[in-house]
C-alpha cells in the first residue's frame, strides 16, 4: 500500500465521519443544529476536495 493509498482512504474515512455527524445533527435539530449542521457540511466538502486531490495526484505521479 502506497502512502498516497493510505491518504486517500483516511480522506474518505474522515469524509463519512463528518458526513454522519452532520445528518446527526440535522437529526437531532434544535439549537444544536442550527449552530452546527452548517459547520459540518463545510468540512464535509473541504475533506472531498482534499481527497479527490490526492486521488488526482495519485494518478499523475503514476503516469510518469
Amino acid at each position: 500500500m502506497t502512502v498516497f493509498t493510505f491518504l486517500v482512504m483516511l480522506g474518505m474515512l474522515a469524509t463519512v465521519v463528518v458526513l454522519f455527524r452532520g445528518i446527526g445533527s440535522m437529526a437531532q435539530g434544535g439549537e444544536y443544529d442550527f449552530e452546527h449542521s452548517h459547520h459540518y457540511m463545510f468540512a464535509r466538502v473541504g475533506l472531498q476536495l482534499v481527497t479527490v486531490a490526492l486521488v488526482l495526484l495519485a494518478l499523475l505521479l503514476q503516469v510518469k
